[in-house]
């Protein structure tokens, strides 16, 4: 479950927050002067989204590795035309 909590009310309430967070999987935005600042979450999901982020940027190295000697015209045209028959698909499974 998120909920919304002060940043003054974290620091208070430290430890209950972070029994929330861990036994029940809850998500904490802490808000300072009504700005969210920051985000509580469980430790297994923060592991999940690093995985994952690492894993993107990995990709991308991968891609720019195996295109790096290829002129940017020619990837730019090559995605434009990607992008325009994704565009197409969509068109015509819609209609």
């Amino acid at each position: 479950m998120e909920k919304t909590i002060s940043a003054l009310d974290a620091r208070r309430k430290l430890g209950q927050l972070l029994e929330e967070v861990f036994y029940q999987g809850n998500q904490f935005i802490v808000e300072r002067a009504g700005k969210p600042m920051a985000v509580v979450v469980p430790i297994s999901q923060y592991r999940q989204w690093k995985e994952k982020r690492e894993r993107f940027f990995a990709l991308i190295d991968e891609v720019r590795e195996k295109n790096k000697d290829t002129p940017s015209e020619v990837l730019e045209a090559e995605v434009e035309e990607a992008v325009q028959a994704v565009r197409k698909e969509k068109r015509e499974a819609t209609h």
